[in-house]
């Protein structure tokens, strides 16, 4: 006999961890199923840890509406669990006069979104807040801040605890076979039976989608990998500063993050590619960050640069197209399979807003 609860998540990240969490608060049995040892392994835990304002998002997606009310949710919660967090602000920074115009641009969208305090500042109010970063303007948004991702996904596991949701680590979702009350689900240990399955599998929730015979998309792996200043620099940064928004639109650019704990990592770059595991194959050298890394600190030398971290974003678009929004909805094949796919930035700023959308689908609000 399979194992039977109300609702089963794929995927242990933040957005699970969230998802399960708000729907456990409605009293339904929930059970996370995530196939490394431990929760956040992957995408939620491999990026630049920063609280996002909702600055960059067309009007009226999800990813706007998601991560305004997101953020404001984040910062709640880091207050009630302790979560290391910094509202530090950001500065969106011109470094010529053509630039400038465009935060103009930028400063109307995020404020249409509901980015609160976003304000246009001269290079006299930049470099009084950032002295050795190069700008003529910038858009300062005083809402954005940092967040310490480890704390975010130890705090969303322990309140999942404490609402009786069931976490099965190192267990992995191989196949789904729709019934007549749900979806049985087969890992590489038991069934399990839920009436709904969440999947919130990341870079896998094409794969799952496939495998539980859902409807048919693709998972665009989109690596970035990072930099950071020698301690002895660490210094010549406040806060967040960022360049104007990549003009694919896969990214917002290499740019500066001062984390909770005082170091300062530059980027995340920009590349699809094959694998959805590959973290480390044809790294970037340190000097391909030099360039990127001057245009925001000009005083930076390439002995002040050594190679940090890298991560993967799960896009739901491919390289040729510039945006494509969040996927979270029913899925139209198989109705009690819900998808929370495409997570991909602002999905940490975003992921309690997912998560309470995610519980209002489960519950039919």
């Amino acid at each position: 006999m399979a194992e039977q609860v109300d609702v089963l998540i794929v995927g242990g990240g933040v957005t699970g961890l969230a998802c399960a969490a708000e729907i456990a608060a409605r009293g339904l049995s929930v059970c996370v199923v995530e196939r490394h040892a431990r929760a956040g392994m992957e995408t939620s835990t491999h990026n630049s840890g920063v609280i996002h304002a909702g600055i960059y998002y067309p009007a009226g997606s999800l990813k706007a509406a998601l991560c305004v009310e997101g953020a404001a949710l984040i910062y709640e919660f880091c207050e009630r669990h302790g979560v290391a967090h910094r509202r530090c602000g950001k500065l969106v920074v011109a470094v010529t006069d053509d630039e400038a115009e465009s935060l103009v641009l930028l400063q109307a969208r995020g404020t249409a979104n509901g980015a609160r305090g976003l304000e246009i500042v001269d290079a006299a109010a930049v470099h009084a807040r950032e002295p050795h970063v190069r700008a003529v303007a910038a858009l300062w948004s005083p809402d954005t801040g940092i967040i310490e991702p480890e704390g975010l996904v130890a705090a969303l596991r322990s309140l999942c605890i404490s609402r009786e949701v069931i976490f099965l680590p190192g267990t992995a979702a191989q196949h789904g076979a729709v019934t007549r009350d749900g979806l049985i689900v087969r890992t590489d240990a038991e069934e399990i039976a839920a009436a709904t399955v969440v999947n919130a599998a990341g870079l896998y929730a094409d794969e799952v989608s496939a495998s539980f015979g859902g409807e048919r998309f693709t998972i665009y792996p989109c690596r970035g990998e990072y930099a950071e200043l020698v301690p002895s620099k660490q210094v010549m940064v406040n806060g967040l500063v960022y360049p104007l928004p990549h003009p694919s639109g896969h990214g917002l650019g290499v740019h500066l993050t001062k984390t909770t704990w005082g170091s300062v990592l530059l980027g995340p770059t920009i590349k699809y590619q094959a694998r959805k595991d590959d973290y480390e194959s044809h790294r970037l050298d340190v000097s391909d960050f030099l360039e990127p890394s001057r245009e925001l600190l000009p005083g930076i030398q390439l002995e002040d640069l050594r190679l940090a971290g890298s991560g993967i974003r799960a896009k739901l678009h491919p390289p040729e197209a510039s945006f494509a929004d969040f996927m979270i909805r029913r899925d139209a094949v198989v109705p009690s399979l819900i998808h929370a796919a495409g997570i991909d930035s602002p999905g940490l700023t975003s992921c309690l807003a997912i998560g309470r959308m995610v519980s209002r689908l489960v519950a039919g609000d």
